[in-house]
């Protein structure tokens, strides 16, 4: 799996939550038709049933827009639902034992929060890495301390002092005016939930997914 930065396609994954407004497969068609093309469906207090049926629409959704479609925790639903691999947090399935189960050709990222983890989810043969809280963010329970612009600098620099090469996306409450910042840390790119889903009606989550892009590619040049 390899971030394709040149077309910018892989510089901004979507996660998934529902809201009042929204459910899940809202927010999946949203993002894919505002351009983003890395969807990752996390449903934590869903049943395995809901995320079964949830999983085979969203795939379906993906392949349409020749997206890649991530499920968060359910390793035993990847083949099943035709998903491209699983992201798995630090309380999921190791690492090591879901790359045995799903052999090499899946996608398989790991949650950081620390470099220590950093080191850990790299032996263990991942794929890239979701690392943060940025900021606080209610879309996650049992937060993380959070990391802000040092924090990423930090691991990034301890990762490359340590000759790590692997895809870092930050996450955690991420909005609009952070984007600049946050890629002048020396990340490969973001993972947004909130910012696109709570988008005000003057900004419907398609415009905002738009503008996430737009700002990412600008700062890519």
């Amino acid at each position: 799996f390899v971030l394709s930065l040149e077309t910018n396609n892989f510089m901004i994954q979507f996660i998934t939550h529902a809201n009042d407004r929204y459910d899940y497969l809202d927010g999946v068609r949203m993002a894919l038709e505002g351009g983003c093309r890395w969807i990752q469906l996390r449903m934590k207090d869903a049943s395995e049933e809901e995320v079964l049926k949830t999983a085979e629409s969203t795939s379906k959704l993906c392949r349409q827009y020749d997206a890649v479609f991530i499920l968060d925790d359910y390793v035993e639903l990847v083949e099943r639902t035709g998903a491209d691999g699983v992201h798995l947090g630090k309380n999921d399935m190791p690492i090591d034992k879901a790359r045995r189960l799903l052999g090499k050709d899946k996608i398989i990222g790991g949650t950081a929060n620390t470099f220590e983890d950093v080191k850990r989810i790299y032996s263990a043969g991942a794929d890239y890495i979701g690392c943060g809280p940025f900021r606080f963010t209610t879309t996650k329970k049992k937060l993380s301390p959070i990391l802000g612009l040092d924090g990423y600098k930090r691991i990034i620099e301890q990762m490359n002092a340590y000759r790590i090469n692997l895809p870092v996306i930050a996450i955690g409450g991420i909005l609009l005016p952070d984007v600049s910042d946050i890629m002048q840390t020396g990340v490969s790119g973001i993972a947004v939930s909130g910012a696109i889903l709570n988008a005000d009606n003057d900004n419907s989550p398609v415009a905002t997914m738009k503008r996430f892009i737009n700002e990412l590619k600008s700062n890519n040049k």
